[in-house]
């Protein structure tokens, strides 16, 4: 059952990777003189844009759920699923944001990343 909360946390980390990232736009155009007020006008910028605020709260829940998670689970299971699949799902969520998947070992991949998953969770139980 924990498998399923770690395949959960893994999609909320992945899908919101792209948003994330697409949010974050702009960042890098912020010029003020200082660090401590550029970091201050970044920290604005990101803070007051739905964009990057929503997917990025949707991806810190994820981080929540998964430590309330791991209280009652196996490290050995925990890792491999919410790290290979959360690849997995950032993938393919910028997939389906428009993003195109360049080579042919990027599909082969995920081919593998899902194989060592069933291969973990199929030992376990």
């Amino acid at each position: 059952m924990s498998a399923c909360w770690f395949i959960l946390v893994a999609a909320m980390w992945g899908a919101t990777n792209p948003f994330i990232k697409r949010g974050s736009r702009g960042i890098e155009n912020i010029r003020e003189n200082g660090k401590v007020r550029q970091f201050l006008m970044e920290l604005k910028f990101l803070i007051c844009n739905w964009k990057y605020i929503v997917p990025f709260v949707i991806n810190q829940s994820g981080s929540v759920l998964y430590y309330l998670t791991l209280a009652s689970a196996e490290l050995s299971l925990a890792v491999p699923i919410t790290n290979s699949l959360t690849f997995l799902f950032t993938i393919l969520s910028g997939w389906c944001l428009g993003d195109k998947i360049r080579h042919w070992e990027t599909y082969v991949g995920m081919l593998l990343v899902l194989a060592g998953v069933a291969l973990c969770v199929s030992d376990k139980m």
